[in-house]
């Protein structure tokens, strides 16, 4: 796989990618955001998330919040309890730890309670214009693997570093929110559409799978 040639497709065919995750304006909105994702999709998490930061917006905000008012905000949300005890604490840790102020590191954000390495690499991202790393989710790491960066890798850590010795620091995040995108509506898990892909030529497993 050429990696110049690769990056020129992605370029052209996703001018803008950025998250799908809705109505934040706080790098602790965010944050929820992507603690809410955790098992489900961003368009549920878009569905509550206004009204949900339009009562919390930063990391105070939700550090105080009462469970049982928080609960009834995210209950459409798989493991709801969970992810409304998660909110709280990863906040108050931010509070305790960070004076309120998100770091710019994935070392620090890890941290975080409930937060790992590709949470972190999101945040970073996304609501803090920082590459560190590259994001590796479920998209990424088929998606990485269909295309022979990481072939037979399913361990996100080692396929990040694989990746991060390929792509250039300054695509890291442009790769990150792209392949993202890509995975998610053309190369798909069970029915890839290779047919629509710009890179079905350059791509070792188009028409295969």
């Amino acid at each position: 796989m050429n990696i110049e040639k690769l990056l020129d497709l992605l370029h052209k065919e996703y001018t803008n990618p950025k998250t799908e995750l809705e109505n934040w304006t706080t790098t602790a909105q965010f944050m929820v955001a992507v603690i809410l994702s955790a098992q489900a999709t961003d368009k549920q998490v878009n569905k509550i998330s206004n009204k949900l930061f339009e009562k919390y917006r930063s990391v105070d905000d939700f550090a105080k919040a009462d469970i049982f008012e928080l609960e009834p905000l995210v209950s459409s949300i798989n493991y709801y309890k969970t992810k409304a005890k998660r909110i709280i604490d990863a906040n108050k840790f931010v509070k305790e730890n960070f004076k309120g102020e998100f770091p710019g590191s994935i070392d620090k954000l890890i941290k975080i309670p409930g937060i790992g390495r590709k949470s972190a690499n999101v945040i970073l991202q996304e609501a803090m214009g920082i590459a560190q790393g590259i994001v590796v989710d479920t998209h990424v790491t088929r998606v990485s693997n269909r295309l022979g960066l990481v072939k037979g890798e399913e361990n996100a850590e080692k396929i990040e570093k694989l990746l991060m010795s390929q792509i250039p620091g300054n695509e890291w995040k442009f790769f990150s929110q792209s392949i993202v995108l890509h995975g998610r509506y053309i190369c798909k898990a069970k029915k890839p559409n290779c047919t629509e892909c710009i890179l079905n030529k350059e791509c070792p497993s188009a028409f295969k799978v």
